[in-house]
């Protein structure tokens, strides 16, 4: 709030990048960048950002006792998931698995998205562009 000029001024916010818990931040980045496209911007042993200047970005966070979320069965279910467009279902997903995704065994709307599991076990959903 700014009160030397008698106005209220909101402070810019932007979302600037999601961050995935994960056991192996390089393997997570490998799958993601090769995935879509997006380069290294950042990189430590326990943290990668992937991204394009200007644009929000991609974390990954080497957490101690990560553990994998078991979505469908709800005993760890997932906390969040990434949706991804793309043009073709069965193209897009065997890229995916080629670049280390997983099908899981439940499939709610195969005809319209799909769910895989990244290399950390993060559910995500490919649908395709209307």
């Amino acid at each position: 709030m700014s009160t030397h000029t008698g106005t209220t001024s909101t402070p810019a916010i932007r979302f600037s990048a999601v961050t995935f818990d994960c056991p192996d931040p390089a393997e997570l980045a490998r799958f993601y960048s090769d995935a879509l496209g997006l380069p290294v911007t950042y990189s430590s042993d326990d943290f990668i950002l992937l991204g394009q200047e200007g644009s929000p970005g991609m974390g990954f966070n080497r957490l101690a006792g990560y553990q994998r979320p078991t979505w469908p069965d709800p005993s760890y279910e997932k906390q969040a998931h990434l949706e991804l467009g793309v043009d073709d279902l069965d193209a897009a997903q065997t890229r995916l698995m080629a670049l280390g995704a997983v099908e899981p065994p439940a499939q709610p709307q195969p005809d319209r998205w799909r769910v895989l599991l990244d290399p950390a076990g993060h559910p995500f959903c490919i649908t395709t562009l209307a």
